[in-house]
This record gives structure tokens, sequence and C-alpha cells, in this order.
């Protein structure tokens, strides 16, 4: 099984009018939260209405008087207007989604080159993956396993070997990649030498051309998730990383990754990426055969919601073998509906905790909707 932790810092705000009276907390759907400001278990009956209004479900409370008393706190991390940039931006570079609406959520900034960099090459001679030619980045292979494969796909010895090698060799370029961070050092950079890394082991970086995404690793900086892309902001001290290294060797998939801090880091942040460890270890520590994937969340969001973060939702762990993204999907929060299917001896798949500072709830910029993908 890989074991990939990922770890991201976000903070969600929203605009709203002038302070008013605390409003009081409304019905709600039924969900297994924690109360937002104590820990103890939530009344859905109890949710904050800015955050009803939002569609945020973690605004649940476990009694009107918690919710009156962490109001002022509550509005000023959830609910007020985020301050604007002040990001200066390094010679040559721009953000290229200045001028289209869209939403950041902190004071981090897409930052391109003026002159764009090229999609890196991989030599011919190097095997990749059924959507590396498409120009869509579409898997014809995933899209018929998930129509038969509901439960994911148990592999043979000499399958499961396979991933070994090829979760061996991505391990070598996540350290190699992890080495070279520091203040100053550019994602775009670390793009370059996981592309070179890969090309070394010959092996394709997974990530390139799948779904159209433009570069040959994943780089998520403070408040990004997951999936970033590599760009020309230099890395600054009190940054935390999560570098997303996938390799395709052999006709496997090798997925795993990691966050790093950058020089000086808050205790807060430090403690961010210490919880999602943990997590990740106590989820790894369940797995065996006969053993509900749905349960894995369950593991993980104590350990998490304990530390005041919170378990961000929408993104799961994911079956990996041939394909790169596959059944089972797994969430790491407690009370799934829609992860089903119980471990089998020669499964073999994610599990990537992904763990927030502030409300997990996360805003996704669509693909090529208004503005590039790519730097251009």
């Amino acid at each position: 099984m890989s074991e990939p932790s990922s770890t991201a810092n976000s903070h969600l705000v929203e605009s709203f009018e002038k302070p008013k009276p605390v409003p009081k907390v409304t019905t709600s759907t039924s969900y297994s939260i924690p109360c937002l400001n104590c820990g103890k278990p939530g009344d859905s009956k109890l949710m904050c209405p800015k955050c009803q209004a939002s569609g945020f479900r973690e605004g649940i409370f476990c009694t009107q008087e918690c919710f009156k008393d962490n109001w002022k706190a509550h509005k000023a991390a959830y609910h007020t207007k985020a301050p604007e940039s002040t990001y200066v931006f390094p010679p040559n570079t721009r953000d290229p989604f200045a001028h289209v609406p869209h939403h950041y959520t902190g004071p981090l900034r897409a930052v391109y080159p003026d002159v764009p960099v090229p999609k890196r090459e991989v030599p011919a001679h190097i095997p990749r993956p059924d959507y590396a030619n498409e120009a869509k980045g579409r898997s014809t292979s995933e899209a018929m396993a998930n129509s038969r494969e509901k439960f994911g796909r148990v592999l043979n010895k000499e399958e499961i070997e396979g991933m070994r090698k090829v979760c061996r060799l991505a391990r070598e370029v996540l350290d190699i990649a992890a080495a070279a961070l520091k203040p100053g050092v550019t994602t775009l950079e670390i793009d370059e030498i996981v592309h070179t890394e890969c090309v070394k082991r010959d092996s394709y970086p997974s990530p390139l051309g799948y779904r159209m995404f433009p570069r040959s690793v994943c780089t998520s900086v403070n408040e990004v998730i997951c999936h970033g892309i590599p760009d020309a902001r230099p890395l600054e001290s009190g940054d935390i990383i999560n570098i997303d290294v996938t390799l395709y060797h052999g006709g496997f998939h090798g997925d795993l990754n990691a966050t790093y801090p950058v020089g000086e880091v808050s205790e807060r942040n430090l403690e961010l990426i210490a919880t999602t460890r943990k997590s990740l270890d106590e989820a790894i520590r369940v797995c065996k055969p006969g053993y509900m994937f749905r349960d894995v969340g369950g593991i993980i969001e104590p350990v998490v919601t304990a530390k005041g973060f919170s378990t961000n939702r929408t993104y799961v762990g994911h079956g990996i073998n041939q394909l790169f993204h596959c059944a089972p999907n797994i969430a790491h929060y407690a009370g799934s509906k829609t992860t089903v299917g119980k471990m089998k001896a020669g499964m073999c798949f994610t599990i990537e905790p992904m763990i927030c500072t502030g409300l997990q709830q996360d805003i996704h910029w669509k693909d090529n909707a208004r503005f590039p993908l790519s730097p251009s």
C-alpha cells in the first residue's frame, strides 16, 4: 500500500454585511461533526446560519450558548473578507488570473513567468500511460475499470512486485525533491527536478498531461489543499509545501507525497503536519483484509479534531495500480456514505488525509473555464 501524507492549510473567507446581533443557529441536516467551538459532539440542529447559507457543513455547535460565546471569534475566522494581497511579484512575473472572477482564500497568489515554461518532454523510449497521448488527458482504461471494478482491483504476486518497484522509485524522487526545498526556490524548479529524476529512472511523471495537468508534479503551498500547479513564486520562510510525486514505470503508477516546512515555520503549522502524519499512521495501522474502507475516516477524524483541525471532505484516497486513479475511493472523515467495499489481500490504495487549520470546505477553480490552465 502506498503511504502518502497530504497536509493543507485552508482558510476560507466570505464577505458579509456590517456587524449585527448574534444570529440564532438554524436547523440543518444531520452530520457526524463535532462542535466547531469546543470539540464536543455537535448538535446537527444547531448550525451557524451564515455557514449554512454558504454551504459549509462544519459550522455546527453543541449548544446555543456555545455558539453565542464563540460568535466573534467564529465570525472573524470564517465570515470576514480576506485582506487584499500585498504580495510583491518578482521581476518578469505576473498573476494571469488577476483579471478574471475567482476566489483566492488567503495571501497566496499565482506567480507565472512572463515567458512561459514549455511542457517538459519525456524521451520517446520511456513507456507512458494511455492518457499521455490524448488531447484532453483522459484515460480510457480508467473509464473502463471504473464501470467494471466498483470495489477495487486485486493484484497477483508479480503485479505487487511491480508496485513495490515503482513506489521505491517514487520515494527516491520525492526525497530528492524535498532536499532542494529552501526559501527562494520556486516550485517550477522543484518540477524540473522531479521531471529530470523521473526520466533518469526510465519513468514517466504521471501527472504530466493527466486531465490536462501541465506539470510533472503537484506542489501545494499553504492554503492550497492539493493538486497545486508549480509556478515561479519563490518559496518563503514560514511556508509549508506538499510535494505529490507519481511515477509510471513498468506498467504501474507509484503515488506518494509528504508535506514539509520551509525555513522557520509557526508552531501551529508544525502541529498541523505532525497531526496529519499521526492520523495517517493510525489509519495504516488498521488496514487488513476484511476491514471496511468507510471506517478509515472514522480513525482519521478524531485524531484531527482533537487538535482543533478539520479534514477535507472533497478529496479522497484512491486505488492505485496499472491505473493512476481507480476504485476504491477512501474518505478521510467519519460517516461517509459513498465509501464502499472492504479490503482484500492484494489491493493497493492510497490514504491521503488533507487536514486544514480552518474550515475544510474548498474552493475549486474550474479547469479552462475562464482562464488558462498553463502559463500564456
